[in-house]
Formats: structure tokens, sequence, C-alpha cells
């Protein structure tokens, strides 16, 4: 993690970006592209075919994907570039965040209010459980990114004051916050919130992640088909949950 290289990297990317509608050939956006080029700074390394695909960065450690939006895009994708060997899946998450608001008629835009949430690794259940039918693979390592970003989006959503099911224009990044690597099944240890009881509900899972209730059955869902963590009784009608021993996982 190299937030000062980082920072160069966003000035020369969104110096080339004056309006708010993207950047580069394939319409990237300035997230994507500034973790492309953060990542690997050789342009002759990226968008490189590869058995049908183009894969975002093709280098010495082999492809790298970045996935700004859902994971399950890459489900096609994936088995047929995990042959070819290690392939990295960049996924990154807003930590500290601001949101800007740009009306569609004017361009005019609202001055930046920091959101009250702060992002934590626990709010890439809903992607990463897409993905369980493959996680752990060999040659694949998920990287996720928590990131402070500066977020813009229309005024153009249902609700009266047009916000509620807006459209998101552009997220431009500001700094790494943290980073998590995850390629072996206890790797994913990482994603299980501290301060757990022994055994746990669902419901104290999801107020130790901070998660929605969908989000903490997806993380539950994820941890248990990694062996991270196993259904162990019941209690009235809730399940109870404990976290398996290193030995256990993935028998």
């Amino acid at each position: 993690m190299d937030n000062l290289r980082f920072a160069s990297v966003c000035e020369a990317i969104t110096g080339q970006t004056p309006d708010s509608g993207g950047i580069g050939t394939l319409g990237e956006k300035t997230l994507h592209a500034v973790l492309k080029h953060y990542i690997e700074p050789d342009s002759r390394c990226h968008e490189i075919p590869v058995g049908g695909f183009v894969a975002d960065i093709k280098n010495a450690d082999g492809i790298i994907e970045i996935q700004t939006r859902s994971l399950d895009r890459l489900l096609k994708k994936l088995p047929g570039l995990l042959q070819t060997g290690p392939v990295t899946v960049v996924y990154p998450l807003p930590c500290r965040k601001t949101v800007s608001w740009i009306d569609p008629d004017t361009g005019e835009v609202t001055k930046a209010r920091r959101s009250p949430k702060t992002g934590l690794p626990y709010d890439s259940f809903r992607e990463l459980y897409k993905l369980r039918t493959i996680l752990p693979s060999q040659n694949l390592t998920i990287r996720l990114m928590m990131i402070d970003m500066a977020e813009y989006r229309y005024l153009n959503g249902w609700s009266r004051d047009r916000k509620r099911g807006s459209s998101r224009c552009d997220r431009v990044p500001e700094q790494i916050a943290a980073e998590y690597f995850l390629s072996e099944a206890d790797d994913f240890r990482l994603l299980l919130p501290p301060g757990l009881p022994a055994p746990f509900t669902a419901k104290e899972f999801r107020k130790a992640a901070k998660v929605s209730e969908r989000g903490a059955g997806c993380g539950i869902a994820l941890l248990r088909s990694l062996g991270i963590i196993t259904m162990c009784c019941k209690e009235g009608r809730a399940y109870l949950y404990r976290e398996t021993g290193k030995d256990e996982t993935n028998e």
C-alpha cells in the first residue's frame, strides 16, 4: 500500500477527465482507471487478450481483474482465466465517503457531504457470496481494497428529492485505507467480525459486522461454505453457530 504513489496516479487520471462521463477506450470510470494504473503502471500490460477474454492486467504476477461492480460478472470468465495461472480479483469498497449530487438538467453539482457510514470489509459479503462455488480456488486471490472516495450521483431518482433510485455517475478515489488479501480458505477468517459470543446467532453476527440482514445471511452462508463457521445447535427458533478450528477448515 503506497498512498503517495496512489495520490500521484489519482491526480494524473483525474487530470484527464474534464467531464464526468468516464475515460478510456472502453469507457471505464475513474475508480477503475486509477486502480489499473496504480497496480500496473505499464500500460503495455493493460487490456490483454487471454483465451477469448480481455484481462484488465497481465504481467509477471499473472492476471489481475478489477471489478468495481457485481462480482457475478466474473463467473463465466474466471474458470478459463484460472487455468492459465495466478489470477487476482481486485474489489474496491468505500471506507470514508463523500457524496455530491449532480442536476442532470443544469449540470450543477452540490457541495460534498460526508456519509455517516464508515465501510468495513464485511460489506463484501453479498458480493463474495456470489463466488462461493469457486472459493477457494487454486491460483485465485481476492484483494479487497478499502478506499476513501468521493461519489457523484445524478439527481434522477423517483423520490420527491430525486435521490432514491438515483444512478451513480462516478467515484473518485482519494486514498487507500486498508487492504485484505484472501487466497486460502483460512484467509477468510479475516471476515469473521470480532466480539462475537460463542456460540452466536445470525442476529448477533449482523450486529457485530454492522451489515444488513441480507448481508449477514450471505456472510454466514459464505463462511459456512468455507468451513470457517459451522451450525452447532438451535436455541428456540434461532440457529447457533461457532467458529471452527483451523484444522477443521474445508475438511
